[in-house]
């Protein structure tokens, strides 16, 4: 039976013209997952009425959990009843047990099924531990699962970098079922982090098969995050293929997908729409494409002409807006106002940098930390978590030992000290590959960050008085994944506001760290100045900074900061203060560059991206734009 689902076309969304799979761009991730959320209430609520079940496929991870949060919300508020839901999870890791820290039996008990009133016998989720003689009955037994349901009726997905829906990896056959796989390296290496390294991470999985997943009635896939925008793109744009395995849903008669602005940011109709046909030209789409020609005919911006704007499909726009020279020197003078050797100003202000990580604040913009301080501003770093999970254990072990071999010494061993050496001897010996840090050890590892981000902050100048370690709630866990930020988290910042009264506030707004982390603190920063502005009618500027997984475009820059020779040892200094992130951070991501490489090597770029436009020739650069309210 079909049945009632929520309207696509909601003011939160529109749809994406020029793809070959129906896509909705949603302006935040709220809103997404309140609109999945909203259909999917209404197939629970349309089935419920009927006397029927409502199956659905479900999946795990970052991506859809804010669909179970607000689904979660529903039932716990408004009385959504999921006595009759029927559901079917996607995939496990083989060779887990559905106790294990992460397996998906624990994640979808933990972050949804424990918040509704399902039935437990209607909750289906692949085994990781069928021994290996009763794998191939076990999957036809979970499709024949599916089958006797009446078949999925709505199937959410998320989607891998190497475009695999569930576990189906690339060259995935198009007809496959429920069946054990052997996991891509991309897909290990992502999944790195939840197991406290690659090494940890299992090589294979049970996963649905793409021919099982097609087979459901309805399907919505979601896609949150820049590191997500090159696979949409191949998703929606590129051609059917089994490389791309979530290319297939094509072929199917309701699928559709539905992304945020960061993971649209590669469709053609987002970053060059003049491509598709007339589009409406205002100040920022201008800048936009005059700046796109001048790297497509790799000329500065003031060597363009109307016949490079004429074989790029630029026609309108010349029309419109033109001539050429007035279009060229317009956005030249834009580019030009952006360059500020003076970020803070030149009156003396009270400045906080937000650091989401013990490290982010020398790494994203250790170049402006140094010039505030030579503009004689007054600098505070607030650390917003400890980062103590990103330490490696041989670190802490050595560090323990540091500290047991120095009170033996100076004479300072006691019955508290010898216990808490044993302790994390004992925890470090014991701990099993892919299990969290005892306490004990997660304090230590806390206590290594600490004493780098305080040693890194004095290379840029920063005071000692002026650094505060907040050690925000939502994130100690002792795992990657993290509670969703709330009033505590938003007390504690505004305290510090309070009591700093800055004017002036930098955010990390990278977007793009697969941890979700920087995304969580900004959002609960922002809360807290919006609640400052309502008492007191105004609040500091809030500058946006990124730089630790990728740099904003030239078209998006507000203020770019040139940095000399100088400047930047100086902030590699200060990066290299962080001995445990040194060599090998243990969770690196999909860049393989340590995060100083990773941090010069984009303010050397956007300093050669300013001199290919035309402008004066800088060493490096760091980039940021202005919040102005919107929820990012």
């Amino acid at each position: 039976m079909p049945f009632l689902s929520a309207t696509h076309q909601t003011p939160a969304a529109r749809m994406i013209s020029g793809v070959r799979l129906p896509c909705y761009v949603f302006e935040t991730n709220i809103d997404l997952a309140r609109h999945v959320a909203n259909t999917i209430a209404s197939l629970i609520r349309e089935r419920n009425s009927f006397g029927q079940h409502a199956v659905l496929g479900l999946p795990t991870g970052s991506t859809p959990i804010g669909v179970y949060r607000e689904l979660a919300r529903m039932h716990r508020e408004e009385g959504l009843d999921f006595s009759g839901v029927i559901t079917f999870n996607l995939d496990e890791y083989y060779g887990l047990q559905p106790e294990q820290l992460q397996s998906y039996h624990r994640w979808m008990h933990e972050n949804f099924f424990q918040h509704v009133n399902i039935q437990p016998k209607n909750i289906h989720i692949p085994l990781g531990n069928v021994p290996p003689d009763q794998v191939d009955d076990y999957c036809r037994q979970y499709e024949a699962n599916i089958e006797r349901a009446g078949g999925i009726d709505l199937q959410l997905l998320g989607i891998g970098r190497n475009g695999h829906i569930g576990f189906n990896e690339p060259f995935s056959s198009r007809d496959s079922r429920t069946r054990l796989v052997t996991l891509d390296p991309v897909t290990r290496r992502d999944a790195s982090a939840d197991f406290f390294s690659e090494e940890n991470v299992p090589p294979q999985a049970l996963t649905m098969g793409l021919g099982s997943i097609l087979q459901a009635r309805k399907i919505i896939l979601i896609a949150l995050g820049e590191h997500k925008a090159k696979i949409i793109k191949d998703l929606c744009e590129g051609p059917v293929s089994e490389r791309v395995p979530a290319t297939f849903l094509r072929e199917h008669g309701d699928a559709s997908v539905y992304v945020d602005t960061a993971s649209a940011s590669k469709l053609t109709s987002v970053c060059t729409p003049w491509v598709l046909g007339n589009i409406t030209f205002d100040d920022r789409m201008i800048k936009r494409a005059v700046l796109w020609l001048s790297r497509q005919t790799k000329k500065a911006l003031l060597k363009l002409d109307a016949n490079d704007f004429l074989e790029h499909n630029l026609h309108q726009l010349l029309r419109e807006h033109g001539p050429a020279d007035a279009l060229a020197h317009r956005v030249f003078r834009w580019m030009q106002e952006t360059i500020d050797y003076h970020p803070g100003g030149r009156d003396s202000k009270r400045v906080i940098c937000f650091s989401p990580h013990p490290d982010d604040d020398v790494i994203s913009m250790g170049g402006a930390l140094i010039r505030l301080v030579e503009d004689k501003h007054e600098v505070h770093v607030a650390y917003m978590t400890s980062g103590n999970i990103a330490v490696f254990d041989h670190d802490a072990q050595q560090f323990a030992d540091f500290v047991t071999e120095y009170n033996r010494i100076f004479g300072l061993e006691s019955e508290r000290t010898r216990q808490v050496e044993s302790d994390v001897h004992t925890a470090l010996a014991c701990k099993r590959p892919g299990e969290p840090d005892s306490d004990t050890v997660l304090k230590i590892k806390a206590l290594i960050r600490w004493a780098e981000a305080k040693a890194g902050a004095i290379v840029a100048g920063c005071k000692e008085e002026h650094l505060h370690f907040l050690d925000l709630p939502f994130y100690r866990t002792g795992t990657i994944a993290k509670n969703p930020w709330g009033p505590d988290d938003v007390k504690i910042i505004r305290e510090l506001l309070d009591r700093v009264q800055p004017h002036q506030v930098y955010i990390a707004g990278d977007l793009s760290d697969p941890h979700g982390t920087h995304r969580v603190c900004a959002e609960a920063i922002f809360q807290a100045l919006r609640e400052l502005e309502a008492d007191t009618g105004s609040r500091p500027e809030a500058m946006l900074y990124r730089g630790a997984w990728q740099e904003y475009p030239l078209d998006e820059i507000e203020i770019a900061v040139p940095l000399s020779p100088r400047d930047v040892e100086t902030k590699k200094a200060a990066i290299f203060r962080h001995e445990s992130q040194k060599d090998r951070a243990l969770f690196p991501g999909s860049d393989a560059r340590e995060f100083w490489q990773r941090a010069v090597d984009r303010n050397r770029n956007t300093a050669d991206e300013y001199n290919a436009i035309g402008l004066a020739e800088y060493y490096a650069m760091e980039a940021f734009v202005r919040w102005k309210g919107e929820v990012i």
